[in-house]
């Protein structure tokens, strides 16, 4: 967790590229990213690339960042956005970011242009993480909650951890990410809403023979209530670990509003947690779903 308090800046101004960074050591910051480019990667999704200081590449797997999204009429911002991270870049020193255009807050993100400056505020909140016992993973998700997985999937390539990626989308022409699974070694399974493949009872017997076959020491999952219902169950019913990254509606991003409460589980017991600050990524037969 990010030893960052609520009331506590990140310095007196956004930090830019090539600047001395007065706060080498804290987990987060203010910056002011450049982008590089900002384009559709198919008929729904884009994918923003920036710039960023040296600082917002500590991102780890999981964790997300506060974007101050431009409106599309130029009014005034009053919240930004959460994104998860979709790639860190430590080579060029990049990040990216992949993003449906749907609210306010996407449609300005959409308008921005090569060199134009973005002000991010990152990483935040807890990311994913592996247990030494794990071996093999099943990371299941669906539309752009495929871009929070991703970097899980590097993580464990990282780790000699094994990864079978399911990928859930409409159809065959939005599926999301294949190429960046396979690249990083994972065995990518595709199922589609077209022809019925992504139905739960189809999913549940891809688990479980992923299960019998020795490939699935944890689950991981994120974008799907009735994924991450499905996960549950069979996680419980098989005693297999995993974590779940959630998405919430945000303002502060940085705990001190707890506008982002979920429910869970612990013991028995129901409690609220902040998607923000404890999460967004939690143990996966902890989560409730809604």
């Amino acid at each position: 967790m990010t030893d960052l308090t609520p009331e506590e800046n990140y310095s007196a101004k956004p930090i830019r590229i090539g600047e001395v960074d007065p706060h080498p050591n804290k987990p987060a910051g203010e910056f002011i990213s450049i982008v590089v480019s900002n384009d559709y990667v198919n008929e729904e999704y884009l994918k923003i690339v920036v710039d960023v200081p040296d600082r917002a590449l500590i991102a780890r797997a999981g964790q997300f960042f506060h974007l101050l999204c431009p409106t599309p009429d130029g009014a005034e911002v009053w919240m930004r956005r959460p994104m998860s991270i979709y790639r860190v870049d430590k080579e060029n020193k990049r990040l990216e970011f992949l993003y449906k255009k749907e609210g306010r807050g996407t449609q300005g993100m959409a308008m921005l242009e090569p060199g134009e400056e973005f002000n991010i505020v990152g990483p935040l909140g807890v990311g994913f993480w592996l247990e030494e016992s794990w071996k093999s993973i099943v990371v299941l998700g669906r539309g752009v909650g495929l871009a929070t997985l991703a970097p899980l999937s590097q993580l464990a390539a990282e780790h000699n951890v094994d990864v079978t990626a399911i990928l859930s989308a409409r159809n065959p022409e939005v599926v999301m990410s294949r190429d960046l699974f396979e690249g990083l070694g994972a065995e990518v399974i595709e199922v589609v809403d077209t022809d019925g493949s992504s139905d739960v009872d189809n999913v549940e017997q891809i688990l479980k023979g992923l299960i019998k076959a020795g490939k699935a020491d944890a689950f991981f999952t994120c974008g799907s209530n009735r994924l991450l219902t499905l996960m549950k169950g069979l996680g419980k019913s098989h005693e297999i670990g995993g974590q779940v990254a959630m998405e919430q509606n945000m303002a502060c991003g940085l705990g001190a509003c707890y506008i982002c409460m979920r429910t869970f589980e612990v013991n028995g017991e129901k409690i609220l947690r902040r998607v923000c600050r404890e999460g967004p990524c939690f143990n996966i037969q902890e989560a409730v779903g809604w």
